[in-house]
C-alpha cells in the first residue's frame, strides 16, 4: 500500500493533457472526472435496473472506474497546488465542523 501523496506523484508521472498548469488542465481534469464518475454511476445503475447482478466482476470493474476517479482527483488537486493529503484533511475538517455544529445532513456548503 502507498501513502496518498506517492499515489498522486505516481499518477501525475502518467498525466498527459492540454494546457497543464493553466486553467485549461483543471477544466480538463474536472472533465475527465466527472465522465469517470457517470462511468460508475452508469454500472451501478445497469445492477439497480437488473441488466446485472452485482458480482465479483461487477464489483471488480466499479473499482477499476473508482480508480480512475482517483486519478483524476489526484491531477485536479495538482492543477490546484494541493497534495491528495491536504485535500483529504480539508473535508475531514469541514465534516468536523459540520458534526460539532448537528448539521451533517441537510444540503449546502456552508452548514
Amino acid at each position: 500500500m502507498t501513502d496518498i501523496n506517492n499515489y498522486q506523484r505516481n499518477a501525475l508521472a502518467t498525466a498527459v493533457y492540454p494546457e497543464s498548469g493553466q486553467v485549461g488542465g483543471l477544466v480538463y481534469t474536472a472533465l475527465g472526472l466527472v465522465g469517470e464518475s457517470g462511468e460508475i454511476a452508469n454500472k451501478v445503475k445497469k445492477i439497480l435496473r437488473g441488466d446485472k447482478e452485482l458480482t465479483f466482476e461487477t464489483k471488480e470493474a466499479i473499482a477499476s472506474e473508482l480508480g480512475d476517479v482517483l486519478w483524476y482527483v489526484a491531477a485536479a488537486a495538482d492543477e490546484l497546488g494541493y497534495f491528495l493529503s491536504d485535500i483529504a484533511q480539508i473535508n475531514l475538517d469541514k465534516l468536523s465542523h459540520r458534526a460539532e455544529n448537528g448539521k451533517i445532513k441537510g444540503d449546502g456548503d456552508e452548514r
